[in-house]
């Protein structure tokens, strides 16, 4: 089940996020609506918020570096980083990066995708967290948490800024607890 923080510590600055969340309707094709979360990265308070709260809720795991999934996963993820005082990782799409990579391919809804990240990236037993912007089906984040485990990675958990609930995406993240700040 993904964790939520307390209603009542949280409400007014989780709302604030939520507000800045936007619809944007038949992007990327028609009848879909995707939801924006680049207000929330032009708002200082509701971006710095985003960054709290994701600390706030791993700060006791000891975390040693932050998993970023490409592209505005990076951003979070980073931030985050510095604040947990933890290294960075990137995992990207196929072929964007330089050394010798671990590849997981996986299943969408809408046909096939892959994940990579550098063989080195990880030293056996190092303690990760994967962040990133949306949790939708799941898909990417699981093959993530596939690749941290077949480097010899130990993953701690998840965290989102939004989790599209109607996709049901937190039940293929398993073994970890999974944190998402807005609920849509």
């Amino acid at each position: 089940m993904p964790f939520r923080p307390s209603a009542r510590a949280v409400d007014s600055r989780i709302t604030r996020i939520q507000s800045l969340i936007r619809d944007v309707p038949d992007f990327p094709s028609p009848g879909v609506t995707f939801k924006d979360i680049t207000p929330v990265l032009g708002d200082a308070l509701a971006f710095h918020t985003c960054i709290d709260l994701l600390a706030e809720r791993f700060a006791d795991e000891y975390v040693e570096t932050v998993v970023g999934i490409e592209s505005r996963g990076f951003v979070f993820a980073a931030a985050l980083a510095y604040r947990l005082r933890a290294g960075f990782t990137p995992v990207r799409k196929p072929g964007k990066l330089p050394a010798d990579v671990r590849r997981v391919d996986y299943e969408l809804e809408y046909g096939a995708d892959a994940v990579e990240m550098h063989r080195d990236a990880l030293g056996h037993g190092q303690r990760a967290l994967i962040v990133d912007d949306v949790l939708a089906t799941g898909g990417t984040a699981r093959a993530t948490a596939d690749l941290v485990g077949s480097l010899g990675g130990d993953l701690v958990g998840y965290g989102f800024v939004l989790e599209l609930g109607f996709l049901d995406g937190a039940r293929h993240l398993t073994g970890a607890p999974v944190m998402s700040l807005v609920r849509a």
